[in-house]
């Protein structure tokens, strides 16, 4: 449209549709035009529905999932059509989208894992020993967390992710001296006992070294440290109670599965004889 043509109301009449027929009808009988009323001078739309943004801050001490829950909360009280569509945009829409993916992310982490070290060790049972040491991890992490006041948010679950790396070393140290025994023709008990006595010292030290890094996140103060926090927390409580706990479940738990691993081998080994024998006899 010309310049010209746009700063007079009469130019509608001078726009035609094209009715279904194919012939032009004017736009002035399809619509009617009312400069008496005031209105807004845009509508703002989103995916082509009209749509509204409503903004919030939050108050000292409420975390960002508790606004969202407050906010869904409120949808429900005051009867919020079927019409009527809500969706959260910015931060809030990112920590939704984090907290749907992050459950995820941890397994296909886990399950990395368990297959890197099947193969390192080539059985189906040792990578479930070394996984056992991670349930205290998160346990201690979600304590700490819970006695620190933080709610398990992105930070938090970032800290439980660390954990799975930091953490699982334990058991590795664990259990790759106890087989290099058990190899060397030492029974399960002797080898995993010797492990637990001599592997202590390099455990401890890099459990400290990790958990002394985390103390500086935890207790740290200025500029951004209320996003620190959480992730010291995390590390802290997993480190500790994991520490405590490795050197009293893992052996309990590598002997348990070795025996297991004995009985699954040894059915095979008989099931292998038997069709051997039958095979000759025929």
């Amino acid at each position: 449209m010309l310049p010209e043509l746009q700063k007079d109301i009469n130019t509608l009449d001078r726009i035609y549709l094209k009715a279904a027929d194919g012939s032009p009808v004017p736009l002035s009988t399809l619509v009617n035009v009312d400069t008496d009323k005031t209105g807004a001078l845009s509508v703002s739309h989103q995916s082509q529905f009209p749509a509204v943004t409503l903004s919030f801050n939050l108050p000292q001490g409420v975390a960002l999932g508790q606004a969202v829950d407050a906010i869904r909360s409120a949808e429900t009280q005051i009867g919020k059509p079927d019409s009527l569509i809500g969706s959260f945009q910015g931060n809030a829409q990112a920590f939704r989208d984090s907290l749907a993916s992050q459950p995820l992310l941890i397994l296909a982490a886990l399950v990395v894992v368990y297959v890197i070290l099947g193969v390192l060790y080539e059985s189906f049972v040792h990578p479930i020993t070394i996984l056992s040491t991670l349930p205290s991890a998160g346990v201690g992490a979600l304590l700490a967390l819970y006695v620190g006041g933080f709610d398990l948010s992105v930070i938090g679950i970032v800290g439980i992710i660390l954990l799975i790396g930091i953490v699982k070393k334990n058991g590795i140290m664990l259990v790759d001296f106890a087989i290099k025994r058990e190899r060397e023709g030492e029974s399960a008990e002797a080898a995993i006992r010797e492990a637990a006595l001599l592997r202590f010292r390099p455990i401890l030290m890099t459990t400290m070294a990790a958990l002394l890094g985390g103390l500086a996140l935890m207790f740290s103060h200025g500029p951004g440290s209320e996003l620190r926090q959480p992730l010291g927390y995390a590390m802290v409580g997993g480190l500790a109670l994991s520490q405590v706990l490795t050197l009293f479940t893992t052996p309990v738990v590598y002997l348990y599965l070795d025996r297991l691993q004995s009985w699954l081998g040894g059915e095979s080994v008989a099931h292998e004889d038997e069709e051997s024998a039958r095979i000759a006899a025929q």
